[in-house]
């Protein structure tokens, strides 16, 4: 049987030590592809650039861009075709419907989806620490082996029929994690902070803000990046089962299977509105 063909990035950098284990561990079951960026990229979720650059590379390529550019560029600029993207691992969850919209790991797979491959974001994270960071302190094989062992299974079946990608979120700090089937969990509240700009001359700055502070509020108590496990036992009732935030403090493994391209809905309110609005229309037209 002809081994898979893996293209593998990830946000952090082509340097990181998480898309170091990744490549380890995937170059046992496929034959992978490695375009990252030059540096690190975390946030930019699938920002896109209009040029960039290259750089050879012992396992493929560095490129001067976002990871959503090195999909693109590995997916559609390299002479050589791909059953799958891998994405990490990052070095610290993606979890929640905001981080996963923001997140570059995640990103990546975003544009994967779009040009029809299907794809698996992996993000380590640890139970106490929660971010790993300084990633040297860490060993990301566990989260390697684990999405490893998703790619094969994932592969060899009908996963990617109804799923656009897999979002998995490993603990680097759990010997044998279970599993569980989750869905990003829907919370986001913002703290803006204004600093109003002093000068001797009020006139010219009356009504000036000097500096603006927009804190991202995504877990309890938290902006910012202070660990959101503390007081996890209120955290635990918060969270519903199911949910990837419940699975993280729980240290389980939490794989969200999602979709890459807008899905349009529909309701009976969406259709009163273009009725009335079609209806109205027409009555302006008759009384003109």
């Amino acid at each position: 049987m002809t081994e898979p063909r893996v293209l593998l990035t990830n946000d952090d950098g082509i340097d990181a030590p998480g898309l170091a284990s990744c490549y380890e561990e995937l170059r046992a079951v496929a034959d992978v592809t490695v375009v990252a960026p030059m540096e690190n990229q975390s946030g930019v979720g699938r920002t896109r650039s209009h040029r960039t650059a290259r750089e050879s590379h012992p396992w493929g390529y560095a490129l001067d861009g976002t990871p959503a550019d090195c999909a693109a560029y590995g997916l559609r600029g390299l002479d050589e075709s791909f059953d799958l993207v891998v994405s990490g691992c990052n070095h610290g969850p993606n979890a929640g419907n905001y981080v996963v919209g923001r997140s570059g790991t995640v990103g990546a797979c975003v544009e994967a989806g779009f040009l029809g491959t299907p794809a698996v974001a992996v993000s380590a994270y640890h139970c106490e620490d929660f971010f790993v960071h300084p990633a040297a302190e860490y060993d990301f094989d566990r989260p390697a082996r684990v999405m490893t062992e998703v790619v094969v299974r994932a592969l060899s079946g009908d996963i990617f029929d109804t799923a656009d990608f897999l979002n998995l979120n490993v603990p680097v700090d759990v010997a044998d994690p279970e599993m569980r089937l989750t869905e990003p969990y829907h919370d986001y509240d913002l703290q803006v902070e204004h600093d109003t700009a002093t000068d001797v001359d009020e006139q010219a700055t009356q009504g000036t803000v000097g500096d603006i502070a927009l804190r991202d509020v995504v877990w309890p108590d938290t902006a910012g990046w202070e660990n959101p496990f503390d007081g996890e036992a209120d955290l635990a009732e918060r969270y519903p089962e199911g949910s990837d935030r419940r699975a993280i403090i729980d240290g389980a493994v939490s794989c969200s299977p999602l979709t890459a391209p807008a899905v349009g809905v529909q309701s009976d309110a969406l259709d009163r509105l273009v009725g009335e609005f079609n209806e109205s229309e027409a009555v302006r037209k008759r009384n003109r």
